[in-house]
C-alpha cells in the first residue's frame, strides 16, 4: 500500500472519529439545535484539515520521498480551500444558531459573540488571518508578491492554528465535555506540530551542523549558466538521490534570507554536491559571482523524481531548459546500474542546450541513445509537431515498454505527457515533478 493510501486511510479514520465525538456530545433537540450543531460540526471537520495541513507541510521525510514535494503543495493548496470554506461555514451556523436561539438580529449577535463570549475573539483573529493567507495565497497575488513577502504572510498561518486551538480548548464542547476529547485533539495537534518542528526546523539544523557545507568553486558553462561545488564534512551519510533538490541559502549580504530550489546537476558521490544554475533575473543572476568558501545552508534533500519510481529497466529521460540538470543526474546514476537509456533533449538553440556535452559523453559511456532537438516550440518536421506522438515514437518505437521521466517548463511538461497518453504509456510509467513550495 502506498503513501497516498495511508494519508487517505488516516484522514477517513479521524473524520470518522470526530463525528463519533461530535454526534456523543451534542443535543439537536434544543432550540436553534440543528444551525448550531451544524456550525460545531463544521467547526470540528475545519480543525481536522488544518490539521492535516500542517502534516501535508511538515515535509515528513517518509512521505515528501515517496509523494514529491509537488504533490503535497498542491493537496496543501486544496486543503486550504476546504479549511476556509469549513470555517466560515462555521461562523455562519454558529451566528444563526445563536441568533436563533437568543432572538436578536444577526449583526447584534456578531457583536455579543465576538466581545462578550470567553475566547471568541481569538477566534476571530485567527479567522482573519487565515483570510489574510488565503487572499494572498490566490494566483494574482501570488504573481505580484515577492517570495519572501508571501512566505512572511503565510507564516501567520502557524498563528492561527494556535489561536484557533485556543478557542477550541476553551469553548469546544469536545475539550470542556469530553476527557476523550480532550485527549484526541491535544494528540492531533501535538503530532502534527511536533512533525514540524523535527522536519522543518530539527533536522535541517542538525544537517547543516553536521555537513558545514561551503562552495568550494564556481565554473562558468555558458556566458549566463555556472555550475557550483558545493562540499562539506561526511556528505556521504546524507541521503540526497541524483533527481532531488534542496532549499539552498548562500550566506552572502542582501541574499542569506533568500532560500531558492535547484536540483542537483549530478548524482551525489559523498564528497560533492553539484548545481547548475541560469541567470534568469535577480534570484539567481548573483550566483554567478559567489564566491568560493561561501558558507551555504541546504534543506532537504526533496523530491520523489527519482529511481524509486521506475518499474522496469529501459527508461527514457525528456529534458528540457533548466528541467536537464536532474535529467544529467538521472542519467549518470541509470547508466552506472547499466540500464537500456534512451535520452531526448529539447532547446531552442545549440547555444541553450546546456550541459549538452556531458550528456552526450555520459550516453556513449554507457550506450545510451540521445536526441538533441532544437527549434521553436512551434515548430514542425516530417513527422509532425516537436515531439507529438509520430516525432517520440519515430525516436523511440519502444516507449510503451519505458519508465519516462519528464522535466523541463511546464508548458512542455504537459505537452510531452499529452503524447505519452496519446502513445499509450501507462500513467504508472510516467513521472515528472514540479518546484512548488508551501511555507
Amino acid at each position: 500500500m502506498n503513501a497516498r493510501w495511508w494519508l487517505t486511510a488516516l484522514l477517513g479514520l479521524n473524520a470518522a472519529w470526530v463525528t463519533d465525538l461530535f454526534v456523543l456530545g451534542h443535543e439537536l433537540s434544543a432550540p436553534a439545535g440543528p444551525l448550531t450543531a451544524l456550525g460545531r460540526l463544521t467547526g470540528l471537520y475545519g480543525a481536522l484539515a488544518l490539521v492535516l495541513q500542517l502534516v501535508l507541510i511538515s515535509r515528513l521525510p517518509w512521505l515528501e520521498s515517496r509523494l514529491g514535494l509537488d504533490r503535497l503543495t498542491l493537496w496543501h493548496r486544496w486543503t486550504g480551500f476546504w479549511v476556509l470554506w469549513l470555517v466560515v461555514a462555521h461562523v455562519v451556523f454558529i451566528t444563526l444558531g445563536y441568533a436563533s436561539q437568543d432572538g436578536s438580529p444577526v449583526l447584534a449577535e456578531v457583536g455579543t459573540l465576538v466581545f462578550h463570549t470567553d475566547d471568541v475573539l481569538i477566534a476571530t483573529i485567527a479567522f482573519v488571518l487565515l483570510l489574510a493567507v488565503a487572499a494572498t495565497s490566490a494566483r494574482l497575488a501570488r504573481r505580484r508578491l515577492r517570495y519572501e513577502s508571501w512566505h512572511l504572510v503565510h507564516l501567520l498561518a502557524y498563528l492561527a492554528v494556535v489561536l484557533g486551538f485556543l478557542h477550541q480548548v476553551t469553548v469546544g464542547q469536545d475539550f470542556t465535555g469530553s476527557p476523550v476529547g480532550r485527549l484526541y485533539w491535544w494528540s492531533l495537534y501535538g503530532l502534527a506540530l511536533g512533525l514540524i518542528a523535527v522536519s522543518r526546523i530539527g533536522l535541517p539544523l542538525v544537517r547543516n551542523l553536521r555537513h558545514r557545507l561551503r562552495v568550494e568553486s564556481v565554473i562558468r558553462e555558458s556566458p549566463d549558466v555556472v555550475s557550483v561545488i558545493i562540499t562539506g564534512r561526511a556528505l556521504g551519510s546524507l541521503p540526497a538521490r541524483a533527481g532531488q533538490f534542496f532549499l539552498w541559502r548562500f550566506l552572502t549580504p542582501g541574499h542569506w534570507h533568500e532560500a531558492h530550489p535547484y536540483s542537483l546537476s549530478a548524482m551525489p558521490d559523498g564528497r560533492s554536491l553539484r548545481i547548475t544554475v541560469k541567470a534568469l533575473g535577480d534570484g539567481s543572476a548573483w550566483l554567478q559571482t559567489v564566491r568560493p568558501g561561501t558558507r551555504v545552508l541546504a534543506e532537504g534533500p526533496y523530491g520523489a523524481f527519482t529511481a524509486r519510481r521506475r518499474t522496469r529497466r529501459r527508461v527514457l529521460l525528456v529534458a528540457g531548459g533548466v528541467g536537464v540538470t536532474p535529467v544529467r543526474a538521472l542519467l549518470e546514476e541509470f547508466a552506472r546500474e547499466h540500464d537500456d537509456i534512451a535520452l531526448i533533449y529539447r532547446a531552442s538553440t545549440a547555444e541553450n542546450a546546456v550541459l549538452a556535452d556531458e550528456l552526450r559523453r555520459l550516453a556513449s559511456w554507457c550506450g545510451a541513445r540521445m536526441f538533441l532537438v532544437l527549434g521553436p516550440s512551434t515548430a514542425v518536421g516530417r513527422f509532425g509537431p516537436v515531439l507529438g506522438a509520430r516525432h517520440l515514437h519515430a525516436m523511440v518505437p519502444d516507449v510503451r515498454r519505458r519508465d519516462v521521466y519528464v522535466c523541463g517548463p511546464p508548458g512542455m511538461t504537459d505537452a510531452v505527457r499529452r503524447t505519452l497518453a496519446e502513445l499509450g504509456v501507462p500513467a504508472g510509467q510516467c513521472h515528472t515533478e514540479r518546484f512548488a513550495f508551501a511555507a
